[in-house]
């Protein structure tokens, strides 16, 4: 079959290798119908989360059920499905606490309570290095499905790829970021970052009660398309001190809640990259820097923007001093995602608005390249194999 095969940093191609088999009897084997690249991908794109070997890349994906395996009795050959990211058993102690992204068996090799940056990682991601479980992803003809009694949800039939595709990750991980926030209804909300999943957490504060919600970036035409696919107020950051700017918006006090939707990959100057090397640190903490200071006293910062090592100079007395709480991490796809389809299919949400790019599985390479470099406003690529 044809795949998406990471080499090394910055080099991507599409490859011929082994198609998938079933390994368990919890498996099945995955037509993949349509994919999407994730800015997570580009972490390890860039080189920023380590993966020595090749591996076939993509955590976005759904398709149609090719083969089922003999433990798995509620799908059926033919099935049109969509994957959670996290790859989760269903049954085990966090599993049963709907935490699948801590899931204790589907990363035996490098699972453990430290969550550290080379061991103890949380449960298995389709397709994001051996470090979460080193199992094949999605940007590929086919693919295999562990767990596929826990994870998969089949889609009603009158929706399409694009509707529910995004029910993967990106849809789940915004709702995640205001879930966690538990919104009461009136809150001002500010989303650092206007990609795929900041737009989504947008769209998900509308849903959950917010006044007032307003995108943050540096790149006009992630605010444009914030703007038009989430209807929110837009600061861009380039061009004026966007924590003064928030404040002026709030009668001085700041957000009710802000949303880091960036991660370690925010923007840098000369200097913040060299400080990066000095400290061992990949990439830089900026972003939720802002987030500390834009967030009123006593309110609520959410991290849905992924940050993969250590970083000195955390702002502690900050977080003390004004009272503010915090959560982050992977988003737990199962424990929303049929609640997520409902919204989709009563008409609630529009996931479909973000794709700017829609393109066959053989040009996925190149699309790394665009989308990576931020060139012809791309905001999200859909792969068709």
């Amino acid at each position: 079959m044809k795949a998406l095969v990471f080499h090394g940093r910055k080099e991507v191609s599409v490859d011929q290798v082994d198609d998938p088999r079933i390994e368990n009897p919890r498996d099945t084997i995955l037509k993949v119908t349509s994919t999407a690249i994730c800015g997570s991908d580009l972490h390890i794109y860039n080189g920023l989360i380590p993966q020595p070997r090749d591996m076939v890349l993509g955590h976005e994906f759904m398709g149609i059920v090719e083969e089922v395996g003999a433990g798995v009795s509620n799908l059926k050959k033919g099935d049109r499905v969509v994957v959670p990211f996290p790859i989760a058993c269903g049954h085990c102690h966090f599993c049963s606490m709907d935490l699948p992204t801590h899931c204790e068996n589907s990363n035996p090799e490098n699972y453990g309570p430290e969550g550290g940056l080379l061991k103890g990682k949380g449960g298995a991601l389709f397709g994001y290095t051996d470090l979460y479980g080193g199992y094949s992803g999605g940007q590929a003809e086919y693919v295999r499905i562990p767990y596929s009694d826990f994870g998969p949800r089949v889609v009603p039939e009158n929706l399409s790829d694009e509707q529910v595709l995004f029910l993967t990750d990106i849809f789940p991980t915004g709702w995640a970021a205001i879930d966690w926030a538990n919104l009461k209804g009136g809150e001002v909300v500010v989303v650092f970052g206007c990609g795929p999943v900041g737009i989504m957490a947008m769209k998900a504060a509308w849903i959950r009660g917010a006044s007032r919600v307003i995108g943050v970036d540096i790149l006009p035409y992630r605010l444009d398309m914030a703007r038009k696919a989430a209807n929110v107020e837009t600061i861009n950051a380039s061009e004026t001190d966007a924590v003064d700017q928030i404040r002026q918006m709030t009668g001085g006090y700041g957000a009710d809640v802000c949303v880091d939707a960036v991660g370690m990959e925010a923007d840098r100057s000369l200097v913040e990259k060299a400080m990066g090397v000095v400290r061992a640190q990949a990439g830089t903490m900026k972003t939720l820097g802002y987030c500390l200071d834009a967030v009123r006293r006593g309110g609520v910062v959410t991290v849905v923007g992924v940050y993969g090592t250590p970083f000195d100079n955390f702002p502690l007395h900050q977080w003390f001093d004004k009272g503010i709480q915090m959560k982050g991490g992977q988003a737990t796809v199962h424990k929303y995602i049929d609640h997520l389809i409902s919204l989709v299919q009563e008409g609630k949400v529009v996931l479909q608005d973000i794709i700017t790019h829609k393109v066959p599985l053989a040009e996925a390479s190149r699309m790394y390249e665009i989308f990576n470099n931020k060139e012809e406003d791309c905001v999200k690529v859909v792969l068709k194999p």
